[in-house]
């Protein structure tokens, strides 16, 4: 049977790329469609420039869902957003509406979609496990803890291997039980499209998009959060371009040097971005080399009609 509504849907690619405008303009074109956040620092209150979230007027216009839902103090994890994500999914399918899914943070999309047990972090034991120099050694205990895990990655993996015993250890739960993991991509019901820009315009974009934060009162928000005496969660305060800003009031460099080295982290986020969602053989590529046509491409991707 079809779904009246087109089904769900997910509209992802690096940051700066237009995925957001893109997704408002499906949403005006279709009101069934109400769109899910898939960002992870759109949730938090009271950074609104430097996660260049959507304006008052937009989400007064089309509803958006994950925005604002946590204080800057607070910490976020992947399972808490997975949760919301699901309970805002269903809320909207519940009300014969369309969720799209719209954002660039890739563990958090595949968790909400796939439904992936995430496993905890536990930072005391993988600060001892580091102090174990001989990766070999760390596989061959992993061997003996969970060989399904063990052979799933090669001996040589320091960062797999670390995680693997980080969680079996610290959580008293084989880290192969959690599933095959991020390497598999099931069947989903969710229709997948991504979105691409050549990558020097992509840069530029970067670039210009930190100048328009800038202009709109970037540092003053920053420092607003610097002198909250509540402070920033570890996952808030590493927020690109608000943890830039922060080194500069606090003296430790310039505003242009703060500004040229958040572009050089965000080009490289957006490199990472990129290597991710191309991975996932589900998500149907749209090149944004032409905008005019972008809009109606998505919309045919997205069952939407009369854009």
């Amino acid at each position: 049977m079809n779904d009246p509504t087109g089904g769900p849907a997910a509209v992802v690619g690096a940051t700066a790329s237009g995925k957001s405008a893109l997704a408002l303009a499906m949403a005006r074109a279709d009101p069934r469609i109400e769109l899910v956040s898939v960002d992870s620092m759109q949730v938090y209150r009271r950074m609104d420039i430097g996660t260049a979230k959507p304006t008052p007027a937009e989400r007064a216009e089309v509803p958006h869902h994950l925005i604002d839902v946590i204080d800057p103090w607070e910490e976020f994890t992947v399972t808490g957003f997975a949760e919301r994500a699901r309970a805002a999914i269903g809320d909207i399918e519940a009300r014969g509406r369309r969720p799209v899914l719209v954002g660039g943070t890739g563990l958090y999309l595949r968790a909400a979609i796939d439904e992936l047990a995430v496993p905890g972090r536990f930072p005391d034991v993988r600060a001892e496990l580091e102090t174990e120099p001989d990766t070999r050694a760390l596989h061959r205990r992993l061997t003996e803890l969970d060989p399904v895990a063990a052979g799933r990655m090669e001996p040589t993996n320091r960062r797999r291997i670390l995680r693997a015993l980080e969680v079996t250890l610290g959580g008293g739960r084989p880290f192969s039980s959690f599933g095959p993991g991020l390497e598999v991509y099931p069947p989903s019901r969710f229709r997948m499209v991504g979105i691409e820009l050549p990558f020097p315009t992509l840069a530029a974009r970067i670039e210009d998009r930190y100048r328009r934060q800038l202009a709109d009162g970037f540092v003053a928000e920053a420092r607003r959060l610097l002198v909250d005496p509540r402070g920033m969660s570890r996952t808030a305060g590493q927020a690109l371009g608000y943890k830039e800003l922060f080194s500069h009031l606090a003296g430790d460099c310039s505003l242009d040097e703060a500004v040229a080295l958040a572009v050089r982290r965000t080009r490289r986020f957006a490199r990472r971005q990129r290597s991710w969602f191309r991975r996932d053989p589900r998500i149907r590529w749209l090149r944004a080399d032409d905008p005019g046509d972008l809009v109606d491409a998505l919309a045919a991707e997205l069952g939407i009609a009369g854009t």
